[in-house]
């Protein structure tokens, strides 16, 4: 068996592509490409001009006949080498200038999520009731209160009304940045990863002015505006999108080896604020007597994040590296046809995810194999993520009577496990397996290895052990143990997202990682879809039929994360 590759792997074959890169509108970077060869690239295979013939156990991105000078400059790698050396520390691009504003944004999204949920249930209820009274003279009901748990609220009928609502929201906002995120993705690659991802921001801070008028006057804005603010949400990206694009700007910024850890601090982020976004929330809700409070704080931070990511981030791709992925951008699409059949496969949502079977000089069936399981388990981790959290609120208000307060401590207690596992375990173990990090690591990078295989399994596992609690829970204590089960499984994410970005070459990271927010995209659409018709269809029967849906799904992917191999390699 082929050895297992080292940290050192990491660097060498990003930086051969690099040096080619750079020196490509040298007299010699266009001698034999034709415009046959210029074709298979556009269609999602590598550059012959950036690879030799490969064997099936070659290395992933060729062999390296460049000269002992040569291979001293490539060792300084595509993430932080020449292009910004010389610069001072405020201009130099590290993942820390995205983490400290994406930390705030993550906070506050945390803290709009139980009271965005429970506006729209009460908004839906205070409709429901209102048209009960209309339809049946004499009825009457309690007053519906924003700030309170109108128990008057739990019934299976509103319920389902809020449930659909939900899906609504996801399907329209899923659907329209299933357009744009590749798109932005590509786009990053030539003309920087700031100006998008500030960008898709913009769609968001529509979004909460939609919210802050439902909120604000429930009487004369009916609630089904705040799907318009969905639909802007997902013009712009959305979410997925966003953070597809800053794991693209850290992709720059970070040795390959240790992607997964650097990943994984922003997944901590994110359930951070999801953890502690809720208790601040609550606190606010209680001294200013109105929820109202954190959608204006959410509105705030959308703005300095715009501002910051926008003008004060420095960019992670030099101006020459934007310049070369224009040119390589052009020359691909010269060498189209621009007949018919290209115009309907630019219209094609689907086109992007060519990046996951790439073909020609360069890739084998063993790598296509590797990209297409990983990114599958990888969708459907995240799209059981985003067809389960409303759920999981929804139903522990029916099942258990939880209001935001409860709602909020049983986010916070999971995600607070969550965070542990991403900025504590998965760092520990991945120095104890990797080591240090090293300056100039000399070998090739041969795709995915042994541990990361290991770690999505291990994540996966915990996952599927998780939901299976939910689904057999009958006390508020067991559902937020099965929680903390489930939580393990947050370091799978990361380093799957890690282990993708190792099977391409740094030119077209922008474009998997894009392709990577479309597959998101279309799963924040099927999966919401999926298990809020499930639940509408199965509350007040069988309600815990979703969770048992939702633990078969975690099944599925562990399944096909046995069939990834380290480097590529075919099943023996």
């Amino acid at each position: 068996m082929a050895e297992e590759p080292t940290p050192d792997a990491a660097f060498a074959a990003e930086a051969d592509i690099d040096h080619r890169t750079m020196r490509g509108s040298g007299k010699n970077a266009h001698v034999g490409h034709t415009g046959e060869e210029l074709t298979v690239e556009a269609r999602g295979g590598i550059d012959s001009r950036f690879s030799e013939d490969l064997g099936e156990d070659s290395p992933l991105l060729g062999n390296n006949k460049a000269s002992d000078e040569q291979e001293q400059e490539q060792d300084q790698g595509h993430w932080s080498g020449d292009d910004f050396k010389d610069l001072p520390w405020h201009k130099r691009p590290s993942l820390f200038w995205v983490l400290f504003p994406f930390f705030i944004l993550a906070v506050s999204f945390g803290g709009i999520i139980a009271p965005r949920v429970n506006l729209i249930l009460n908004l839906i209820c205070r409709e429901y009731l209102e048209e009960q009274e209309t339809q049946m003279p004499g009825f009457l009901h309690a007053p519906v209160i924003f700030e309170g748990a109108n128990p008057q609220c739990r019934i299976p009928a509103i319920q389902s009304r809020a449930a659909q609502f939900t899906l609504y929201g996801n399907l329209i906002a899923g659907l329209l940045s299933a357009f744009t995120s590749a798109k932005l993705g590509a786009l990053s690659d030539r003309y920087g990863r700031t100006k998008m991802i500030a960008l898709t921001s913009m769609g968001s801070l529509a979004g909460d002015i939609f919210v802050i008028m439902a909120a604000t006057k429930p009487d004369t804005f009916p609630v089904n505006w705040i799907l318009v603010g969905y639909a802007l949400d997902g013009i712009c990206g959305s979410f997925t999108t966003a953070f597809a694009l800053v794991h693209a700007y850290v992709t720059d910024c970070v040795q390959p080896a240790y992607r997964n850890v650097a990943f994984g601090y922003f997944h901590a982020c994110l359930f951070t604020g999801i953890a502690v976004g809720p208790l601040a929330a609550g606190f606010l809700t209680k001294q200013t007597g109105t929820p109202v409070t954190s959608f204006y704080i959410m509105l705030g931070v959308h703005v300095f994040f715009m501002l910051w990511v926008g003008f004060i981030t420095p960019e992670s791709l030099s101006k020459s590296r934007q310049m070369k992925a224009r040119e390589l951008h052009d020359e691909q699409n010269r060498a189209s046809s621009h007949d018919w059949i290209d115009y309907v496969r630019q219209a094609n949502v689907f086109e992007p995810l060519k990046v996951l079977w790439p073909q020609g000089p360069g890739s084998t069936p063993a790598i296509r194999r590797n990209l297409v399981i990983l990114a599958a388990v990888d969708t459907i981790l995240f799209g059981v993520a985003m067809g389960s959290m409303t759920v999981i609120l929804i139903y522990t208000n029916y099942q258990f009577g939880w209001d935001t307060y409860e709602s909020s401590v049983f986010l916070s207690i999971v995600n607070s496990f969550r965070v542990f596992c991403l900025i504590a375990v998965l760092p520990l173990i991945t120095r104890l397996v990797r080591g240090k990090p090293v300056k100039n690591p000399s070998k090739k990078h041969e795709g995915s290895d042994t541990f990361e295989l290991v770690i999505i399994r291990f994540a996966v596992f915990f996952d599927t052990l998780g939901y299976l609690g939910y689904a057999l829970a009958r006390t508020g204590p067991l559902m937020i143990f099965s929680g903390v089960v489930a939580s393990i499984g947050g370091i799978g994410s990361p380093t799957l997202q890690s282990s993708l970005t190792k099977h391409v070459p740094p030119e077209k990271t922008g474009q998997l990682l894009g392709a990577v927010g479309l597959l998101h995209a279309l799963a924040r659409v099927v999966a919401p879809t999926v298990f809020n018709a499930i639940y509408s269809a199965t509350v007040g029967g069988f309600t815990q039929a979703v969770f048992v849906c939702l633990t078969a799904t975690f099944g599925v992917a562990f399944i096909f994360s046995l069939f990834a191999r380290p480097k590529g390699m075919f099943l023996h």
